[in-house]
C-alpha cells in the first residue's frame, strides 16, 4: 500500500505540476499579451506626443516666418518714406543759404534778384514738401525740446516762462519725424 500511495502522490504531483506549469504558461501569455498592449500605448502615446510637439513646432515656425514678413515689410516701408533724409540734410543748408540771401539783400540789389530768390526758395520748399519734407517754423509756440534746440534765454515779464521768442533757424521735419530742431531763443523768467 506504500507503494499505491506513493504512486498516487507522484501522480498527484505530476498532474499539480502539470497544472501549474498550464497556470504559468497562461500567465506568460497573459502577462505577454499585456507588455504588448503596454507597447503599443506606449507607442500610440509617443506617436501622439511627437505629432503634437511637430505640430506646434510648424506653428511655431509659422508664427516666426509672419513676424519676420512683417518686420521686412515694416523695415521696407520705413527705408521707402525715410530714405531721402540724408539728401535732405544735404540740402538744408541751400535752403538756408537761400533763407540768408533773402534777409540779406543789399539796397542795391533789384526787386527782380530777389523775386528771383524768392521764387527759388518757393519752388525748393515745394519740391520738398512733395517727398513729405515740412518746416518746423514755431511762431506763437510753447518750447518743446523735440521739436525746438535752444541757442539762448532771454528775460520778457510780458511772455510767459517756455514761450519761443526768436527764430534763429528753422527746423526740418520728415514724415513727421524730426531731421534738424529749430534753433529758437526761449523765455525763462
Amino acid at each position: 500500500m506504500a507503494k499505491k500511495n506513493k504512486a498516487k502522490d507522484q501522480t498527484n504531483l505530476q498532474e499539480e505540476s502539470v497544472d501549474m506549469e498550464t497556470d504559468l504558461d497562461e500567465n506568460k501569455s497573459v502577462e505577454e499579451d499585456f507588455d504588448s498592449s503596454i507597447e503599443e500605448t506606449d507607442e500610440t502615446q509617443s506617436a501622439e506626443d511627437k505629432i503634437k510637439d511637430l505640430e506646434e513646432a510648424l506653428l511655431r515656425s509659422r508664427a516666426e516666418l509672419d513676424n519676420a514678413f512683417k518686420r521686412n515689410s515694416a523695415d521696407i516701408e520705413k527705408a521707402h518714406k525715410y530714405g531721402v533724409e540724408r539728401l535732405l540734410n544735404e540740402l538744408l543748408p541751400v535752403v538756408d543759404n537761400l533763407e540768408h540771401a533773402l534777409n540779406n539783400f543789399s539796397k542795391k540789389s533789384t526787386n527782380e534778384d530777389r523775386e528771383g530768390v524768392e521764387l527759388t526758395l518757393k519752388s525748393f520748399e515745394s519740391a520738398l514738401d512733395k517727398f513729405g519734407i515740412s518746416p518746423i517754423y514755431p511762431v506763437n509756440e510753447k518750447f518743446d525740446p523735440v521739436r525746438h534746440e535752444a541757442v539762448m534765454t532771454s528775460k520778457d515779464p510780458k511772455k510767459e516762462n517756455n514761450e519761443i521768442e526768436n527764430i534763429f533757424q528753422r527746423g526740418w521735419e520728415l514724415h513727421g519725424r524730426v531731421v534738424r530742431p529749430a534753433r529758437v531763443s526761449v523765455i525763462k523768467n
